[in-house]
């Protein structure tokens, strides 16, 4: 699995690279009040780019948010249903401390 990983970041970074070898003119952005960014093509489409996963993300926070709320609250009704297949006893559904509610992890 880690190999599919690595193969395609590998990919990625040879398609962004070949696409900056493609994109080297120059290109000239129009701010307003007259203000222009010249800077070679690639570095514009690739600021779009960060720029529109950035926004995407933000836009997908607030309900990622609402459903984090909503898991943490019906978290304790769904416990003591969840109890026997979780491995738990039924009248200790409450753990003892943080560290049982999350285990540390263990490997890479």
């Amino acid at each position: 699995m880690r190999f599919i990983g690595w193969l395609l970041r590998a990919f990625i970074f040879f398609t962004l690279f070949a696409f900056a070898l493609n994109n080297l003119q120059l290109a000239t952005v129009h701010w307003f009040f007259g203000v222009e960014w010249r800077t070679p093509m690639v570095i514009v489409v690739l600021v779009a780019f960060a720029a529109g996963c950035v926004l995407g993300c933000l836009a997908m926070l607030p309900g990622w948010w609402r459903h984090r709320q909503t898991a943490r609250r019906l978290m304790p009704a769904l416990t003591p249903a969840l109890a026997p297949a979780l491995g738990i006893s039924p009248a200790s559904t409450e753990p003892a401390s943080d560290a049982v509610r999350h285990p540390p992890r263990v490997g890479p």
